[in-house]
């Protein structure tokens, strides 16, 4: 199976976190931004990354797909040990609304503040609009720790005291929020940073986030 992006996105670094979680393996190949050339292309007809092959799935011919929601849809009904989306109707709908909040509003918060101060003077050589960035922080983040310091349960698990889609999709923008300096002030909100601290220190995480300091550290 082959991953197209890079995990300084969060919806890739989701995808890739989300397969070890699953005892899998997957390839990554540097694709979006110019990169990738016409097996990218293929997979994501928008540019968009993360885009995925699984070669001779489809009836022979290789299976391809974009969007980490779709991406993770089709490995879950493909590979359905150890669950990930649970198959309770609470629990689902939990785990689901979980992945939208962290794919919308956790990573788009986050988004802000990483593209205007990272992609934009780094990777497109334009300004970025530090007034977006800055309102991101000051308004749209305290938002999403308030409601993180209320949700998030003694197991430290979000949905069904174990690991989840849910966990994988929340946490994964937090890597983006560090490497902008950025992120929940731990008097204020505790609980949400030794959540975060947790998943992103967990195995099928903590390998990416080292190598994506390094590649940070490369852009300084």
């Amino acid at each position: 199976m082959i991953v197209y992006g890079s995990t300084l996105s969060p919806f890739v670094r989701k995808v890739m976190a989300y397969v070890a979680e699953k005892g899998l393996n997957a390839e990554l190949k540097p694709s979006g931004m110019g990169r990738g050339g016409p097996e990218f292309d293929e997979a994501s007809p928008f540019a968009k990354m993360p885009a995925f092959r699984d070669p001779g799935a489809d009836h022979g011919r290789d299976f391809v797909i974009s969007d980490s929601t779709a991406i993770i849809a089709y490995l879950e009904a493909k590979y359905p040990d150890p669950v990930m989306i649970p198959a309770d109707p609470v629990a689902r709908a939990r785990v689901i609304w979980f992945e939208e909040f962290g794919d919308t509003m956790v990573a788009a918060a986050g988004g802000k503040v990483f593209f205007n101060r990272v992609v934009a003077p780094k990777f497109l050589k334009i300004a970025g609009d530090k007034a977006a960035a800055q309102g991101a922080i000051d308004t749209d983040m305290p938002r999403l720790f308030d409601y993180l310091e209320r949700a998030i349960p003694d197991s430290g698990f979000l949905v069904g005291g174990r690991m989840s889609l849910a966990d994988i999709a929340v946490a994964s923008p937090f890597a983006n929020y560090a490497h902008c300096g950025v992120g929940p002030d731990p008097a204020r909100w505790p609980r949400t940073v030794a959540y975060v601290d947790a998943i992103l220190a967990r195995p099928s995480f903590a390998g990416m986030i080292a190598d994506e300091r390094t590649m940070m550290a490369a852009l300084a």
